[in-house]
């Protein structure tokens, strides 16, 4: 299997940011969620986004936004990646897909089918465990067995849901994912990264 990429969602500040640049991480993820703990008003990702290099993916993550709210923000941003958590259909992934790189994020529930990826045949896949009221950074794991089989519907498989430096290498193993993602198992509270367990969590992926 090839090198499994690193995503660090939830990304508040420059400081963070920069560790994870120096770390070598592939993708930080910036909230635009206003309900969430993590959420980014446009000026603040910015900042960020002018901090890092060239080479890190910034990731725009949206619920339930519209494309031209997707739009407006990543032209104020700088983004050139969207993920998209809620109902985000099919018709409006593939017009964006023309514009950004998208990441259509499924919740592993009990109504979740693999083949729900191939819908987005123009989208990378992020699989995410189910919470009936937060959109990501739950800390739980998601269905691995269900996340292994969406391989087969999807071009690039972004495993997250509750990952950290203890379960990361049984959940690759497991899932065989292109990348993985944490958020809450790399932070000392909601928003707030711990720098030594984005070291450990990094260090357990590239082993």
């Amino acid at each position: 299997m090839d090198r499994v990429q690193i995503k660090i969602c939830g990304v508040t500040t420059i400081e963070d940011a920069k560790l994870c640049a120096d770390f070598d991480v592939d993708m930080i993820g910036l909230n635009f969620y206003r309900q969430s703990p993590r959420h980014l008003e446009p000026e603040e990702a910015r900042k960020i986004i002018e901090a890092l290099p060239r080479h890190i993916r910034s990731v725009g993550v949206f619920v339930d936004a519209n494309a031209e709210q997707i739009r407006t923000t990543a032209k104020e941003t700088g983004i050139e990646t969207v993920q998209l958590h809620g109902n985000a259909p099919p018709e409006m992934c593939r017009e964006l897909a023309g514009e950004y790189r998208v990441i259509r994020a499924f919740s592993t529930g009990r109504h979740f089918r693999p083949e729900n990826a191939a819908a987005f045949p123009d989208c990378d896949s992020l699989l995410d465990s189910y919470d009936p009221k937060l959109r990501g950074g739950t800390g739980l794991t998601c269905d691995w067995p269900a996340a292994r089989a969406t391989r087969s519907f999807t071009r690039f498989l972004i495993l997250s849901g509750g990952l950290n430096a203890q379960n990361v290498g049984q959940a690759i193993a497991v899932v065989r994912p292109q990348a993985v993602d944490a958020c809450s198992g790399v932070e000392s509270g909601p928003g707030v990264k711990n720098h030594g367990a984005i070291k450990e969590f990094i260090a357990a992926v590239r082993s």
